[in-house]
């Protein structure tokens, strides 16, 4: 018969066996759900944002992540589907003055730093998360579906003459001319003022978002399917 040293130093050898075994199964339980709900900088959930433009659900990139920069290896064709939609958001903000081939005047902030382009971003949408008590990133797919002009103008020349034409446009040129009009908008309402760029964004996004045409962006959209009307 054993000893009652020996069957207690059976006993703890069993109960550290169990533990051992029973550890893995508990961490690996408490991961799972974390995993399942991944928010957008650990800050915004996303699972539930729904883009309703079939054209431009393609290029709204929504994958969560803690860091959204790629660091420019994205480079091919088509590539603005693989950048999230807060980092192409981002990249705009870089060169807010920028206006076909010319460079209007540009404030000191404005030194295309990526973490400073992201933090206006961020406190962007915490300041659309106060005003709608809605998630912002929902906000922003909507105020583009909204302002995302549908015909635009190009010129054709025909014996010598220059004629304009209605087009259709494409949903990638939806997507990034869409960005673009909100941020030029935001950037001339908040030059040498007192209003903030990030409100003025903010703002530019809630009127977006609820269809008023005192967005910048919703204004461009309603003039471009004016003059395809007007070319067709």
């Amino acid at each position: 018969m054993n000893t009652p040293q020996e069957t207690q130093i059976e006993t703890e050898q069993e109960l550290q066996d169990q533990t051992e075994t029973e550890e893995p199964l508990d961490q690996m339980a408490e991961l799972e759900p974390t995993k399942d709900n991944f928010k957008l900088f650990g800050l915004y959930d996303v699972t539930n944002v729904k883009v309703q433009d079939p054209g431009m659900k393609r290029y709204m990139n929504l994958e969560p992540k803690l860091n959204v920069k790629s660091h420019g290896r994205v480079r091919e064709k088509f590539s603005r589907a693989k950048l999230n939609i807060l980092e192409v958001f981002a990249n705009l903000i870089a060169v807010p003055g920028h206006r076909g081939k010319k460079h209007k005047i540009q404030t000191g902030w404005k030194t295309g730093k990526y973490s400073q382009n992201m933090r206006i971003v961020l406190n962007t949408l915490k300041i659309i998360e106060e005003k709608t008590k809605e998630n912002p990133v929902q906000v922003l797919v909507t105020a583009i579906e909204n302002a995302a002009p549908r015909d635009g103008v190009t010129i054709i020349e025909y014996g010598g003459a220059r004629y304009p034409q209605a087009v259709d446009v494409s949903p990638l040129r939806r997507f990034t001319m869409t960005l673009r009009n909100m941020v030029q908008g935001s950037y001339d309402k908040s030059f040498n003022k007192k209003t903030k760029i990030e409100q003025a964004l903010a703002d530019e996004l809630v009127k977006a978002y609820k269809q008023d045409m005192d967005s910048f962006s919703m204004s461009k959209k309603r003039d471009s399917e004016k003059q395809a009307d007007s070319a067709r």
